[in-house]
Order: C-alpha cells, then structure tokens, then sequence
C-alpha cells in the first residue's frame, strides 16, 4: 500500500477547534487499511474536561469503534505534537505510527519535555514522523494565539 497523509484531515479538525474557541488541534486515527476511524479537535473548554485533547478524543472514539482498548497498526495524525497525557493514552493503545506537524517544545512530550516514549517505563514506543504540514499547523496556532492577545 502507499502512503498517504491524513494530515489535510487532522487540520480541518484544528481549524474546526479554532472556530470553537479551542486551540486549534486536531488529530485523525487511521486503520492499517488506510481508513480513516476517527477524528477530532480540541474540546477542553466545550467539554470542561482538561483531557479533551484532539488525540485523546480521536483515540476513544476510534476504540468505542472498533470494541477495543488497543489500536494495534493503527496511525495517527496530529496536528500538534502530543503532550505527556496525549502521549501517555498513544503508548497504552498500542498506536503504531504517529504523525505531528508543528513541534511543542513548551508543552510536548515526544521529542520535547516528559519524552514519553523514550523513557524506560514507556509500555509501547510508535514510531514517531514529525514536521508533516508544519509549517500549515505552526500558522494556525500562531494565529489563533495573535488574536487573543
């Protein structure tokens, strides 16, 4: 099978996160068939849940989905690199590959911070692709936190 990114997908659910009032994320969970599971965008303030992270939203529904607690093979694509909690769901649903666009060296937890799944108590390490759509997924954010400054 060839590849295809899912990042266009994950950036229409940031850009739906933004006009929320969230901060534009989003993610899509892709099944090693290369269909799409699940999908979704920030909701921490929708849903008054600081763990309403567009990962943690798309994994859950992707596993409610399929009937089950692990996404064996399956990919993800994120906007944003995950942070510590996002990564920590990642590795316990056995998530096969994850793609991020823009790095988080303030708040990420992949190759930034808490480095989840390089550190030894790590149950599941992904192989991890940065910088896909970067440079869209950088300007989104950048924009977003403009406008409410």
């Amino acid at each position: 099978m060839t590849f295809r990114s899912h990042m266009d997908l994950a950036l229409e659910e940031a850009r739906a996160a933004g006009r929320r009032g969230e901060v534009p994320v989003g993610a899509v969970v892709v099944a090693p068939d290369g269909t799409v599971v699940a999908r979704a965008g920030n909701r921490t303030r929708e849903l008054c849940d600081p763990t309403a992270h567009a990962e943690v939203l798309a994994i859950r529904a992707a596993c409610a989905a399929l009937g089950s607690e692990r996404l064996v093979g399956h990919a993800l694509y994120v906007t944003l690199e995950p942070c510590a909690i996002c990564a920590g769901t990642i590795a316990a649903a056995r998530i096969a590959r994850v793609y991020y666009g823009a790095s988080d060296p303030k708040s990420g937890g992949v190759a930034h911070g808490a480095r989840v799944f390089s550190h030894p108590q790590a149950h599941h390490a992904p192989e991890v692709y940065d910088g896909i759509a970067a440079e869209a997924a950088e300007t989104l954010l950048k924009s977003f936190f403009a406008e409410r400054r």
